[in-house]
């Protein structure tokens, strides 16, 4: 069976379309409110960024445990990979804007006791060595997992799959310490005067979340286009498992974070909090508990409900928005304030479209089902009983 997934011209049509309306909307970002447009491409990079590093997380946890059901569904993670050297570009590209985000970067700043204590590690310098590194290091093992892959589709055997077990068990470690870095460098910093010990890994368990959530979804596209015709009620259970395992755990951290600052009531904390209360923020903090936990929380509980395909796939899409509403939160009241129009949906429709397309030209380079995996026949014919 031919299975090679190829970007129909329509599709292409429509991702450049999304395209250019993101590029209109932050011209006119850029025309009317500079800091507005620099908030909103932080805010869509790391996005899908984020994405494309949880879905090469979930990939890496399926060599290390050497998980049968998921092997056919690995392009799929790989191809998501394809975006972290354009997110690295579009990052680099702030290197303008640094200014009209954070607030250490100004020179009037310098005398602030708690700006010139953390100095040594904020600064523009080391700030983008940093970036360079964690992008550098992402690229380099994506691109080694990706070479593995290809060659065992050419030659067989285990030998290549033991090498992207190695890859991985490195890698999860990789991942787990630079996006926790870069979650502190790229959102927390954005308000220098608070911190927070939990925000590093809410972040990574964030972008693992929401990566596996634009993983299934992207899967049951595909399925609904006529690939990956092999995809079953089991298949779709297993994802679901791990979509309301990350809801758990999501919520775990997001309370904890909120509980602890809340119980403490120390000013420095409270800020962020109350930051987010004000103007037109508060509806949108409790928007995005009800996006990110409640919803596929409830829903997902169901055994029913957690085989159904369609069910599924609109929790995905809900999750997707709901991280796009975490992102906001974290990012625009620092920086644009309350600001929500065609600038802020333009953008993320640009960036989606971006998305789309690199993801698309990744699918297309292989085959969407390896060929010669170890685990393949156990993927295509995975059956859970009840």
């Amino acid at each position: 069976m031919d299975n090679t997934f190829t970007m129909s011209q329509r599709f292409r049509m429509i991702a450049g379309v999304l395209v250019l309306i993101g590029i209109a909307a932050l011209v006119v970002g850029f025309l009317t409110d500079p800091q507005q447009a620099w908030a909103n491409i932080l805010l869509n990079n790391f996005y899908f960024l984020s994405l494309s590093i949880g879905a090469g997380f979930f990939m890496a946890l399926q060599y290390i445990t050497q998980s049968g059901w998921s092997a056919m569904f690995r392009r799929v993670p790989e191809a998501m990979g394809y975006y972290i050297p354009v997110a690295a570009i579009m990052m680099l590209l702030l290197f303008f804007g640094m200014h009209s985000l954070y607030e250490w970067t100004h020179p009037e700043m310098a005398a602030d006791p708690l700006i010139m204590h953390k100095s040594p590690y904020l600064n523009m310098p080391f700030f983008f060595v940093r970036m360079i590194l964690f992008f550098g290091l992402w690229i380099l093992m994506n691109w080694l997992l990706r070479k593995a892959s290809l060659k065992e589709d050419l030659e067989g055997g285990i030998t290549w799959f033991a090498k992207m077990e190695q890859y991985s068990k490195i890698y999860i470690f990789i991942l787990a310490f630079s996006f926790s870095i870069a979650n502190i460098d790229w959102i927390m910093s954005i308000d220098v005067h608070w911190f927070s010990n939990l925000f590093a890994l809410k972040g990574f368990v964030n972008a693992f979340y929401h990566g596996t959530a634009a993983l299934v979804l992207i899967v049951i596209l595909l399925h609904e286009k006529g690939f990956y015709k092999e995809l079953n009620d089991s298949h779709l259970l297993d994802f679901s498992r791990y979509l309301f395992m990350l809801s758990i755990v999501w919520g775990y951290f997001w309370f904890s974070q909120f509980m602890l600052i809340w119980y403490g009531n120390i000013p420095e904390e409270t800020i962020y909090y109350a930051r987010q209360w004000r103007g037109g923020f508060l509806y949108i903090f409790y928007i995005n508990l009800i996006l990110n936990w409640l919803i596929p929380f409830s829903v997902l509980l169901s055994r029913t409900m957690d085989r159904n395909r369609m069910v599924v796939k609109i929790i995905c899409i809900i999750l997707l928005i709901g991280q796009w509403v975490d992102m906001y939160t974290q990012i625009f009241p620092g920086t644009a304030g309350p600001k929500l129009g065609f600038v802020e949906i333009g953008s993320f429709l640009g960036f989606t479209g971006l998305f789309a397309l690199v993801v698309g030209y990744g699918l297309s380079k292989a085959k969407l089902i390896p060929a010669n995996h170890p685990y393949l026949e156990e993927s295509l014919h995975h059956k859970v009983e009840n």
